[in-house]
């Protein structure tokens, strides 16, 4: 049973594995034995609440499918326990993300002091600017 929250949590049938091969350098160990692990999570069909999965289908991350499986590949670590744990720890951390309600972002105007500032510095450079002209003597 994974945790995501105080009140929701994944049964862990609907979290399927596949143990692969390593990517990159390593030698023998990595060219022998699959400690990397795809980690798949399909979210249509999980019981994840509806506000989860409308939260998780809506994002636009690279590791969700678009028939809204999420695939998350593991191969940090030299064991594929390590891996297991990696991927189940991103797992919840894109979950936890998702359902993050950001706080509206109310506009605001510059201050008259920060328009003055602005408009200074441009002036400035305008300056500097116009002094690398031709002289004309």
């Amino acid at each position: 049973m994974l945790v995501i929250s105080n009140n929701v949590q994944l049964p862990d049938h609907e979290i399927e594995w596949t143990a692969i091969r390593a990517q990159g350098a390593g030698g023998q160990n990595v060219n022998k034995v699959s400690s990397a692990v795809h980690l798949r999570f399909d979210v249509p069909a999980s019981s994840l609440p509806a506000f989860y999965k409308e939260r998780l289908l809506a994002l636009s991350d690279s590791r969700i499918t678009g028939d809204g499986v999420i695939v998350i590949k593991a191969q940090q670590y030299r064991t594929q326990e390590q891996n297991r744990a990696d991927a189940l720890l991103r797992l919840v951390e894109l979950i936890q993300a998702a359902t993050k309600v950001e706080k509206k972002r109310r506009p605001t105007k510059p201050t008259l002091g920060s328009k003055k500032r602005r408009l200074d510095s441009k002036s400035q450079r305008g300056a500097i600017k116009a002094g690398r002209g031709k002289i004309d003597y």
